[in-house]
């Protein structure tokens, strides 16, 4: 603490209190010291400011009887159980916890201030988080002592064990089918800045491109920043764009589009068809989830099928792995994921087509 009082040029005291989550310190003064205690390595000591931590001790980590463990889930960008997506990962977490007989207790729209004193740590096992969750919520499980498994979901601040879908795998088998099929000019549509998996699947695209020698859109792109990716906010720019290339002399409309998520690639779908552009015809379309609405539209979605269900099972077994061996060093896990090749996707249309 010494360290980061030195590094920031304030008290000791200020650094004990912000770390502590006592009052007294300002907002700003705290996400310094918690940027600083970050770049320092203060989460990854093991006299980083934690109490109650569980023993290590097997499977006696494990009270005898029924326990609960916390899934937080913030119901932000469409993370709830009503999610096509989300709600299969919540009901792998669900079955697992049945089989090893434990309960769950949900967590869905949490405050600091709330959270942390309707929950009783000394009857909570550890913590699942699934999807984003903002750092000061970690900071307050963190700070307890529970241990905690992240789903989807990875934070620069606080060390947890994570579970994702192979992303960047997935995407860079996607594009290396395009390309098989004839396609050359292919453009990522998604948010770098929405998530860990987002960005993942993005260099996965970028590394697919780069090893067949093709161009690869500027990181700068508005395609890869699009507004409201969750609710398809983005529709108008992404008609205009497609539109400005229509009516460009020195461009062409690309003959794929592959999209960061199945959501996306539906609002494309119907964007492109409002152009009166057919897919796969004029523009192949490709997703990513393969959440039951791909599978139902007119064309079906050719996507990368995630095990959504064992996502939330795998990280029950991670946060059983962490009880038992505290010490052991952060994990991160991937889980393999599966082409699914249906209508959305063919070769490109015969005027991109060398001969």
């Amino acid at each position: 603490m010494q360290q980061i009082a030195d590094h920031l040029g304030v008290s000791k005291f200020v650094v004990s209190k912000a770390l502590s989550g006592k009052g007294g310190v300002n907002e700003m003064t705290k996400e310094r010291v918690i940027q600083a205690a970050s770049q320092l390595g203060y989460f990854n000591q093991k006299n980083g400011y934690v109490k109650n931590i569980r023993p290590s001790a097997g499977a006696a980590a494990i009270p005898p009887g029924k326990q609960s463990v916390l899934v937080l889930m913030p119901n932000i960008r469409s993370q709830n159980k009503e999610s096509l997506y989300w709600g299969k990962v919540l009901e792998g977490i669900s079955d697992e916890l049945e089989e090893q007989n434990l309960g769950m207790i949900i967590v869905s729209e949490p405050r600091n201030d709330v959270m942390m004193n309707i929950i009783n740590p000394e009857g909570i096992l550890g913590m699942i988080g699934v999807g984003q969750i903002a750092t000061n919520l970690l900071l307050e499980v963190h700070r307890i002592g529970l241990p905690m498994v992240l789903v989807d979901h990875e934070d620069n601040l606080i060390p947890a064990d994570s579970i994702f879908a192979n992303n960047v795998d997935g995407t860079y088998r996607m594009v290396n089918h395009l390309i098989g099929l004839g396609h050359k000019d292919l453009y990522f549509l998604g948010n770098l800045n929405f998530s860990r998996s987002f960005r993942d699947r993005w260099l996965g695209f970028r590394s697919a491109l780069e090893e067949n020698g093709l161009d690869v859109q500027r990181h700068d792109d508005p395609m890869l920043f699009l507004e409201s990716v969750e609710t398809g906010g983005f529709n108008q720019g992404l008609k205009d764009w497609l539109n400005a290339r229509r009516q460009s002399k020195s461009l062409e409309l690309p003959t794929a589009l592959v999209c960061a998520n199945d959501s996306i690639a539906l609002h494309t779908i119907h964007v492109l068809n409002e152009l009166g552009l057919r897919v796969p015809e004029d523009v192949t379309v490709t997703g990513f989830d393969n959440i039951d609405d791909a599978a139902r539209f007119d064309p079906a979605i050719t996507t990368v099928s995630v095990p959504k269900e064992q996502l939330g099972r795998r990280a029950v077994t991670k946060l059983l792995d962490r009880l038992s061996d505290a010490n052991r060093a952060v994990e991160k896990w991937l889980i393999s994921v599966e082409l699914l090749y249906r209508n959305s996707a063919t070769k490109p249309r015969e005027e991109h087509v060398s001969t």
